[in-house]
């Protein structure tokens, strides 16, 4: 399934879903970033997803890091909550569903890097190439949160 995000576009389509998803910043120990490159949009991005019914929403963060990356994390602390309802996504089925994520941050524990079918790379970014890299407004503020320890969650 594919999908386009919407950022403060005025010709985005109306929302009809809102399901609660988790995305998670990790760090290795030499400061790098673990990112994806999304199948469905073919961008870079943490890894995450959506809570499934039955789950916590760190036992989602878990899980989809897991299943994205091949990698076990701890989650350690709470970057930000991510409601912006400018914010929209038109997957191909139908569903535009208007965003609203919690971030976490992580720590890595154990697993070898590996791709899924929603990550065509998994890899370790060094934050100076971060820029360099077709990142969508809204992840990039949440590694820019993530960078930024205040101490304070972001909300939105």
């Amino acid at each position: 399934m594919s999908r386009i995000d919407y950022f403060y576009d005025p010709d985005a389509p109306k929302a009809n879903s809102l399901r609660p998803a988790v995305s998670a910043f990790i760090q290795n120990s030499s400061g790098d970033i673990l990112m994806i490159r999304r199948t469905d949009n073919d961008k870079y991005a943490i890894p995450g997803g959506t809570q499934d019914a039955g789950e916590s929403l760190t036992q989602a963060a878990i899980r989809e890091v897991k299943e994205e990356t091949g990698v076990t994390i701890k989650i350690v602390d709470l970057i930000g909550i991510y409601s912006n309802p400018n914010h929209v996504i038109a997957y191909s089925d139908g569903e535009v569903r208007q965003e609203f994520s919690i971030c976490f941050r992580a720590r890595f524990i154990e697993g070898d890097l590996r791709t899924s079918n929603e990550s065509k790379e998994v890899l370790w970014v060094k934050q100076k190439n971060v820029d360099l890299m077709d990142i969508h407004p809204s992840i990039r503020m949440r590694i820019d949160h993530g960078l930024n320890q205040t101490g304070k969650p972001y909300f939105s």
